[in-house]
């Protein structure tokens, strides 16, 4: 989720390569932490006090901004003293949710969106609906649906989004030049087309690929391919819909047919064994080794620091050929913040949590300082934001209505890990049989998300 210096492991992406972990610690916390106190809400949220704050950012930048939100909270409610604790992962709030007490977090924030469905439907995050009630906040005039719909879950309101993540194409305007090719691909026939254009052989690897496609490839990852398709991964009765939804087949085979196309699964795989590290200046974009790129909005600040030797180019990633009229939406994603239900200082953590997220100020600067995407409707319309082109490509796939993230579950990311090894399988030629494949694996995701209700 947000929160990603430019330097440092950016948040959301480590959202992405954590899920797994942290969606298996969280079946521990699903069966601790059940119903609501009904104390915590009692507290004079005037009254001199302090309360704890946990979060996971850790590099330099990123902390001192968000002492600064927190700095400006203290000046405007001079009563509530708050202590921050940083770096901390899903883990750690685990175990402390799980161990209670008052050593705990008050206001606690985590950055992986997908295991939403697990704080809200355990009790792990307090339910805000009382509190945004007394609030009299709408909502839906505030906050950008995807970003509304990924910080609830069947109906439970247990998070509120403190920034957010987009993501979108980059591309190499000097190769795309080079190669003759005048605009940002907008379906996935183009794109796939001048992924072709964009590669050059050298022996039996590349000097240039056009983009690379495989699930390891950094954040090629089978839901933010499927950002891009309209699709469904449940049926309205809640069962996997994967192997009934069309779109899923669509993507899979897009997938492995461009893989085919731009020299084989293990040239492919060859070749991104010499890349550097995704958060490191080494990365392939940055070096000129793949021409094009799906990632996040830090990436752009990331090549900058970098400093790479061409122009950079950002836009929407394309879209399904039938789906033309949907250019501009994009995958989603970001931090997610609440009030841990032990805490006895839930009023005057409300207050907090409002302020970081609801204060169109605190938003801005926050923004600014971290370069994530504001997640206020204000505040990404505000005068103060710091906007370059570049940027301004995410800030519009963040308000585009059909902009989407996977859908939240019982059982947090689970059922996003069964069809990514599912992909890896597909895609480097060990299942062969799409249909046969796709339906074992939506019997698999409707047996786990069974076994953890």
């Amino acid at each position: 989720m947000p929160g990603k210096s430019r330097k440092a492991i950016p948040s959301a992406s480590r959202k992405t390569a954590a899920a797994l972990a942290a969606s298996a610690s969280l079946a521990l916390l699903a069966t601790a932490c059940t119903g609501q106190p009904e104390s915590g809400a009692n507290d004079d949220p005037n009254a001199k006090t302090t309360i704890t704050f946990w979060h996971g950012w850790s590099a330099p930048a990123e902390v001192k901004a968000i002492q600064a939100n927190v700095d400006a909270f203290e000046k405007a409610h001079p009563n509530i003293t708050v202590k921050v604790v940083g770096n901390i992962n899903d883990d750690k709030l685990n175990q402390a949710l799980r161990a209670g007490g008052s050593n705990g977090p008050d206001v606690v924030s985590s950055f992986t969106t997908s295991n939403i469905g697990k704080f809200c439907s355990s009790g792990a995050f307090l339910d805000l609906k009382p509190f945004i009630e007394k609030s009299k906040l709408d909502l839906d005039k505030l906050i950008p649906k995807p970003m509304l719909d990924y910080t609830q879950f069947e109906g439970t309101r247990c998070a509120l989004p403190l920034l957010g993540d987009a993501y979108g194409l980059y591309y190499n305007k000097d190769a795309f030049e080079k190669a003759g090719i005048k605009s940002p691909p907008k379906t996935w026939s183009e794109f796939a087309a001048d992924a072709k254009k964009l590669t050059v052989s050298k022996g039996d690897s590349y000097q240039q690929l056009g983009f690379m496609p495989t699930y390891h490839g950094y954040e090629t990852v089978v839901d933010h391919y499927m950002s891009q398709w309209d699709h469904a991964y449940f049926d309205k009765d809640g069962k996997s819909n994967i192997a009934k939804d069309p779109a899923f087949a669509e993507m899979f085979t897009y997938q492995k047919k461009l893989i085919d196309d731009l020299g084989g699964f293990a040239k492919l795989e060859k070749y991104r064994n010499t890349f550097g590290d995704e958060w490191g200046a080494k990365h392939p974009f940055q070096t000129g080794q793949v021409a094009m790129q799906l990632d996040g909005e830090w990436r752009l600040g990331m090549a900058n620091d970098a400093g790479v030797d061409f122009e950079i180019g950002t836009a929407p990633m394309p879209v399904a050929d039938d789906e033309a009229d949907e250019y501009g939406k994009g995958f989603l994603s970001g931090t997610i913040i609440g009030i841990a239900p032990q805490s006895e200082k839930q009023n005057a953590a409300w207050e907090l949590v409002k302020y970081l997220t609801t204060d169109t100020q605190a938003v801005v600067s926050f923004a600014n300082a971290i370069h994530n995407v504001p997640s206020t409707f204000a505040a990404l319309k505000s005068p103060d934001l710091k906007v370059d082109p570049g940027f301004k490509t995410f800030l519009d796939i963040a308000q585009n209505p059909k902009s989407n993230t996977p859908p939240a579950s019982v059982n947090g990311s689970t059922y996003q890990t069964t069809l990514q090894d599912f992909g890896y399988q597909y895609e480097s030629g060990k299942v062969k049989d799409l249909k046969a494949g796709l339906e074992k694996t939506a019997k698999q995701i409707d047996t786990d998300i069974e076994q953890a209700k």
